[in-house]
């Protein structure tokens, strides 16, 4: 008789899997490079997961979601004018770079280049993340025109795709330099041109 799913070593292949897939990213890692970080046996991967594409999908989402109650509270301080948030909140994000000196980039932005094309599961997982990131954005953007801070002709949620595609540019060339270069040209003269 198979033994139950335990939820710690799920969660353990999760968090620690994580780590191990944006340091050395999907194709430069196994599963058993996984499991050995963990401290599981290989074998017990595939009672939690169906495949390591299914896995990208799940560690995708924990890490969004993981910046999201880190950093989403940002985009709803309505203490903070609505632009302002947006400013904030990408500081935040970069400021999550820098502990790892730019080498990481965004997860998101990496197995997008990495699984787009070779998952569904993933590029699915992808697809809803950027909606959820797009979303939360453009919400600020409608209060921003709302309040007369942004010119209403703008189109609130092709602003938002266009800041995050902004950004993830800059996370993929911060990555390449390991420099924060990207970032500060991002948040310096990208965004502010952007957001007028």
């Amino acid at each position: 008789m198979p033994r139950p799913a335990n939820p710690q070593v799920r969660s353990r292949l999760l968090s620690v899997g994580r780590d191990v897939v944006h340091d050395r990213g999907f194709n430069g890692c196994g599963v058993q490079d996984i499991t050995t970080a963990a401290g599981v046996p290989k074998g017990s991967f595939y009672n939690y997961f169906e495949s390591k594409e299914m896995f990208a999908a799940e560690i995708l989402d924990d890490y969004w979601q993981s910046i999201e109650d880190r950093h989403g509270p940002i985009l709803y301080d309505a203490r903070i004018r609505p632009l302002a948030r947006i400013a904030k909140f990408f500081r935040a994000l970069t400021d999550d770079h820098s502990k790892s000196d730019f080498a990481l980039g965004c997860l998101i932005g990496n197995l997008s280049l990495e699984l787009s094309n070779a998952s569904d599961e993933a590029r699915s997982k992808l697809l809803a993340l950027l909606a959820r990131w797009q979303e939360a954005l453009a919400v600020c953007l409608r209060e921003a025109q709302e309040r007369n801070e942004l010119d209403r002709k703008q189109n609130a949620d092709e602003l938002a795709a266009i800041v995050i595609e902004a950004y993830e540019g800059a996370a993929m060339r911060g990555k390449i330099e390991q420099s924060g270069n990207a970032y500060e040209r991002f948040e310096k003269v990208v965004l502010p041109r952007l957001l007028r």
